[in-house]
């Protein structure tokens, strides 16, 4: 579990490339300088690591290019202390960055493999999110709800009417909503019954699945 001053320099220079991307938030900035990447993936990958493309990662999935993360979490607007509810955990790299931004990240993942995996890897690197669980990420997690925000990191042909349920009031809900490409969508709640939608261009993700596997 290596992270030398060299994996120190390219993750400044991948800093550099999504600030020129036009990610702005200090915080998901500060967090993507600290985390190592190359530890979330298979090591063959590991000199690429700090590229701001997007790898696989097993059982079908793959981690998401840094940028997509970088842009997902700014539009969570993530405060210290806030609940978050994560629909993915893949390889945990989202989960990383949104735990060292000061939140408390709620993950579900339906890949037994991935699971496993984070659940051994998040001791080591000294991530603590408050609660990983195997599961449909279509069904949310009720029993922790209401969250300050919800996360979707993989494509959703719509978005799951129990996630919407188990947002806090003035939350925010971002999901990339589409079958071939997802169109980034931020779901703001106003009230019990009103939610605001706002719209931010072409993504590519993997399915969302439903059941666990």
């Amino acid at each position: 579990m290596k992270d030398t001053a060299k994996h120190q320099g390219l993750r400044n220079q991948l800093v550099s490339v999504l600030e020129q991307k036009g990610i702005t938030d200090k915080s998901v900035l500060d967090a993507i300088k600290k985390i190592p990447r190359h530890l979330f993936l298979n090591s063959s990958f590991e000199d690429y690591a700090y590229q701001d493309k997007a790898f696989p990662i097993g059982a079908g999935q793959t981690i998401s290019q840094p940028y997509t993360v970088a842009f997902q979490s700014q539009l969570l607007e993530v405060k210290k202390e806030h609940k978050i509810l994560e629909i993915g955990t893949g390889s945990g790299y989202q989960t990383a960055v949104l735990c060292t931004m000061g939140a408390k990240v709620f993950s579900v993942e339906r890949q037994n493999e991935l699971f496993k995996q984070t659940s051994i890897l998040f001791p080591k690197l000294g991530i603590r999110p408050k609660h990983l669980s195997f599961g449909d990420g279509y069904k949310g997690l009720p029993s922790y709800a209401p969250f300050d925000s919800i996360i979707v990191t993989a494509g959703a042909p719509f978005i799951p009417q129990p996630l919407m349920a188990q947002l806090k009031i003035g939350g925010r809900l971002v999901i990339p909503l589409g079958e071939d490409v997802q169109i980034m969508t931020l779901l703001i709640r106003k009230n019990e019954t009103q939610f605001e939608k706002h719209e931010f261009g072409e993504f590519r993700f993997v399915p969302l699945l439903e059941d666990r596997n």
